[in-house]
């Protein structure tokens, strides 16, 4: 019997975690460029409408940067836009890179 007390994950648990990795497929980053930005209101908009995780969303009241996992990054490009202007735009396929492509 060993003396450590930590837990191994099962196969099963593993692979489901992978799975649940890419349950979103695009990798969403961009900078919005504004004025007035609000992370607190912004994290929000994207808890409540859009689908999606791993929500980062850093920077202060004229550059937020944003980092999501979605099926749908053009719903992101579409509402950062309406904050400000964005750029530095990276939409990746995580799904393609897991097989070894391009994103």
């Amino acid at each position: 019997m060993s003396k450590f007390n930590f837990k191994i994950p099962k196969v099963e648990e593993e692979v489901e975690e992978e799975e649940d990795e890419l349950k979103y497929r695009y990798d969403t980053q961009l900078l919005i460029d504004g004025k007035g930005l609000d992370e607190d209101k912004i994290k929000e908009y994207f808890n409540t409408k859009l689908v999606g995780n791993c929500l980062l969303v850093v920077g202060d009241s004229s550059l937020i940067k944003i980092h999501y996992h979605t099926n749908e990054p053009w719903k992101v490009l579409e509402y950062c836009a309406s904050l400000g202007e964005i750029h530095d735009i990276v939409v990746e396929d995580m799904v393609r890179q897991a097989n070894g492509l391009q994103g």
